[in-house]
């Protein structure tokens, strides 16, 4: 069984409490793999990549705990393993991308709408340079809509709409990230966006820390999906469209 090497972002700041929650994450999926050699390395750690892929040799498989495909995943990260000596390595679809995640999604909106009346926003960072990760999460609120029938909100931390500009939506609104792990975005920048929105409501844990993430990630090693064959899916006038960031 090839290696597998989950990798994030992490935080450029300060490293370490990053890379020590993404290989929290990677023991736990360990766990669920049993015989497959599982490792964790961040972006923002310097020469952990390398190291990582020294470590567990040829022929491995990566995946990305990032919250959409697009360029990065398609293009820089492929790239980035490749001078950090992964010839011969797989990159697999970003955990944002899989339709299991967008399932988990509708599982905790509609376990918050059992104690709130609602509405729900889906909080995701967006891109100044790429329409795929708006598309992504515009794609998850839809399905969140359609399933539960409640009124869904988009904001972004990183382009428009932003989580600042959203109105005011009563002490029953659900705030749910769209987002892989802890860090600068869920402690700080979140919470200041809703205080200026005037948000009232409840603010939920980020997606991906959520229990079973674990599971889900075995599962998605297990099928071994191939990068971005999934990202059609997503873009606009298919699923989404630009006036589809808010769902009444």
């Amino acid at each position: 069984m090839p290696p597998i090497l989950i990798t994030a972002h992490g935080q450029p700041s300060d490293p370490g409490p990053a890379a020590a929650e993404l290989a929290a994450l990677a023991a736990r999926v360990a766990r669920l793999l049993p015989g497959q050699t599982v490792a964790a390395a961040t972006l923002a750690e310097p020469g952990a990549l390398s190291a990582a892929v020294a470590r567990l040799g040829p022929g491995g498989l990566l995946f990305p705990l990032f919250m959409a495909g697009g360029w990065f995943t398609r293009s820089h990260l492929p790239a980035r393993l490749t001078a950090a000596g992964g010839q011969g390595w797989q990159v697999l679809e970003p955990l944002g991308c899989l339709a299991a995640l967008h399932d988990l999604a509708v599982k905790v909106a509609a376990e918050a709408l059992q104690t709130h009346a609602g509405p729900i926003i889906l909080a995701a960072h967006g891109s100044g340079k790429s329409p795929v990760p708006a598309d992504i999460a515009a794609h998850v609120a839809a399905k969140i809509h359609t399933e539960l029938g409640c009124a869904v909100h988009v904001g972004f931390i990183d382009q428009t709409p932003q989580l600042q500009d959203l109105p005011p939506l009563g002490d029953q609104a659900i705030c749910l990230p769209y987002f892989a792990a802890s860090g600068g975005h869920i402690t700080t920048d979140i919470p200041a966006a809703l205080r200026a929105a005037g948000f009232t409501g409840t603010l939920l844990p980020p997606l991906g820390l959520h229990r079973e993430i674990p599971a889900l990630i075995a599962q998605a090693i297990r099928t071994a999906s191939p990068v971005c064959t999934q990202e059609c899916r997503f873009r606009r006038g298919e699923n989404s469209s630009p006036r589809a960031f808010t769902l009444a």
